[in-house]
């Protein structure tokens, strides 16, 4: 058994991606974590997204995040590269850290904001200076299919190396399911074992269809929602 393993941040190419044609397009949330602590809400922005996660869209709390209600959306966003000659698809992901400090919904500066929902100015977690992505998600349906490599663990950079699975488990008619704390695609197991069947399995789920190659040679996964 061997690792497959990505360089740079995930790639998506949209081979047949109904949402877009319906509209299914949400990109008017921050995407960060709330969190309750003594009566208190702490708000942290999510630092980094890359193409192929998956997110929900809270709208109830006003945020993308991993956790919130109903199912996943594709994270897909427009690439901002800008010299093409020495940049490719494994150089983007958005950050938190590239977006301009600012206000938040009807917030009151870049230490407390004020949700939609509340009145009740929230303090924004003091390290990250009220910075916040505002990804571009994507509805799915079953049978849309779309090609990536963004699968198990986030990247640190452009360039670093990261396991993404085993080539034994990453075949054609593996199921992967997004992770609800991440929102990478996950090989779907019970018990530590790869599942060969989804009878019992719920939520959102793709299948490998065909192991691919990515525009820049790297290896990659033709994969389609089945559930």
């Amino acid at each position: 058994m061997a690792n497959v393993t990505r360089i740079g941040y995930g790639q998506v190419e949209p081979n047949h991606l109904s949402g877009i044609i319906e509209g299914r397009i949400y990109a008017q949330l921050p995407a960060a974590t709330i969190t309750t602590a003594n009566g208190k809400k702490t708000i942290t922005p999510i630092a980094q997204l890359e193409q192929g996660q998956f997110a929900k869209y809270d709208y109830a709390n006003n945020v993308v995040n991993f956790d919130g209600d109903g199912e996943f959306y594709l994270v897909y966003n427009e690439e901002k590269l800008y010299d093409e000659r020495y940049q490719s698809h494994k150089d983007f992901a958005l950050k938190n850290t590239d977006f301009t400090i600012g206000d938040f919904h009807s917030g009151v500066g870049k230490t407390e904001i004020t949700l939609d929902s509340s009145t009740t100015p929230v303090k924004v977690s003091s390290d990250v200076d009220g910075r916040f992505i505002y990804p571009r998600l994507i509805g799915t349906n079953v049978g849309d299919i779309f090609t990536t490599n963004t699968i198990y663990a986030a990247n640190t950079s452009n360039t670093a190396t990261v396991t993404i699975g085993a080539d034994t488990e990453l075949v054609v008619g593996t199921y992967l399911q997004p992770s609800s704390s991440t929102g990478f695609l996950e090989v779907v197991k019970n018990n530590g074992t790869v599942v060969t069947s989804l009878s019992g399995v719920t939520g959102m789920i793709w299948k490998i269809v065909r192991v691919y190659t990515m525009p820049d040679g790297q290896t990659g996964y033709k994969i389609q929602r089945v559930q």
